[in-house]
């Protein structure tokens, strides 16, 4: 098993290293040209800037059993059809049966900051919502180490 973190704007990198060193499982961290990332476990990737690039260089790399750590949708339902897990930096996994209604819901979003030209802004991120992603990142974890097969 492998850690692939999508790394542009993602705020659990460092948590994410921490975990995976303590577990010694393989970390790789995907970040663009314009975005600095110094870990002390794991490699860093860094690819050109551009759309969906660092989804692509890690969807090409994923293998069945790897872990994606990414806020994008495309490239979760990427790793689910490769029978890798994706997990958000807010702690939800993304799975089979839940990636047909989030790649929706975007679109929905995205066709009514279109017609309406708003865009939403997001909450600054809280203790909460690191402590929600520690927690189901370890229990994700805590199964792969366990068993390979996806969920």
């Amino acid at each position: 098993m492998v850690i692939w973190i999508d790394a542009d704007g993602c705020p659990v990198v460092s948590q994410t290293a921490v975990a995976a060193e303590k577990l010694h499982i393989e970390l790789h961290v995907v970040k663009n040209i314009s975005h600095h990332i110094d870990l002390a476990y794991g490699t860093v990737h860094t690819v050109d800037q551009g759309s969906d690039m660092a989804d692509f260089f890690i969807a090409n790399r994923l293998l069945p059993g790897d872990l994606v750590i990414t806020q994008d949708y495309g490239l979760a339902a990427m790793a689910i059809a490769k029978k890798a897990y994706a997990l958000t930096q807010y702690g939800q996994l993304i799975d089979a049966q839940n990636i047909d209604y989030l790649l929706e819901k975007r679109h929905f979003h995205k066709e009514l900051r279109k017609q309406s030209g708003k865009y939403t802004k997001f909450k600054k991120r809280t203790a909460e919502d690191d402590r929600r992603f520690l927690e189901a990142l370890h229990e994700i974890l805590s199964r792969l180490m366990v068993t390979s097969p996806p969920l």
